[in-house]
């Protein structure tokens, strides 16, 4: 597929996946990452404009200081058979959340958080045939859900990257649209945008968030150079608008 005319291809090194693995007994798990704090880490970027009250990613004020995009936010515990990984999501409704395939494949138990630290029960997992994406249902309700943007970001937009990096603190990354590439993970699957927002193992699911606080991308790579792969919005939108690809996650047996 040829890049769109305001994006210029950007090629790099072969991406990483970003699910933090632990390989485990099966009797023996490693214990879960200390609660969610009340501050968060991350610092604007450099030149970047300051906050608006009524909208963006610091829009909503929560009675405990948490905004939209934070408690929109969940960090997700895959426990497999013999092995453990973490990664994040973001909830686009009241029972769903996005993330990646690969952060919810082979699983014996999903075990998901949010920003206040609420464990809330998985119903059902399923993924996408298109892209390295995923859908989960929930039991509980989630705190919050995030707004789609309605096109993809173009090259030299600011981001903002809101996830559990090492299954840790909840975190948000500001950062740069830089450009777009053939997906360097599944080349037949089309184009993906490419970030300089830092990303790690924890990271894979996390939102990626325009200036207003919409989601434009679902963050699933890390590149050697330290960019981030991003799945664009429009693709995330065409799995919504057609769920015949979406089938159920794999799951496996102890």
């Amino acid at each position: 597929m040829s890049a769109p005319p305001h994006r210029r291809p950007w090629h790099r090194a072969p991406a990483l996946l970003l699910a933090g693995a632990l390989v485990t007994s099966c009797s023996v798990l490693p214990p879960l990452p200390d609660p969610a704090p009340t501050a968060l880490t991350g610092e604007p970027a450099p030149g970047a404009p300051a906050p608006d009250a009524s909208s963006g990613p610091t829009a909503t004020l929560s009675p405990d200081g948490f905004n939209a995009a934070e408690r929109m936010a969940v960090r997700i515990r895959n426990v497999g058979c013999g092995s453990l990984s973490t990664g994040s999501g973001f909830a686009i409704d009241d029972h769903t959340l996005v993330t990646n395939r690969h952060v919810v494949a082979d699983s014996a138990t999903l075990e998901i958080s949010t920003y206040d630290g609420r464990d809330v029960r998985a119903q059902a997992a399923s993924t996408a045939d298109l892209a390295d994406l995923a859908l989960v249902r929930t039991v509980d309700p989630l705190p919050a859900s995030a707004g789609l943007a309605p096109i993809d970001p173009q090259r030299g937009s600011s981001v903002t990257v809101v996830g559990y990096p090492l299954g840790s603190r909840l975190t948000l990354t500001h950062g740069n649209v830089i450009g777009a590439t053939t997906d360097p993970l599944h080349a037949n699957l089309g184009e993906v945008l490419v970030t300089d927002a830092e990303v790690e193992p924890g990271s894979s699911g996390s939102a990626v968030l325009d200036a207003r606080g919409r989601v434009v991308g679902v963050v699933y790579a890390k590149g050697e150079d330290g960019t981030s792969f991003v799945v664009p919005v429009s693709t995330l939108r065409e799995m919504l608008d057609d769920d015949a690809p979406v089938t159920a996650a794999p799951t496996c047996s102890p």
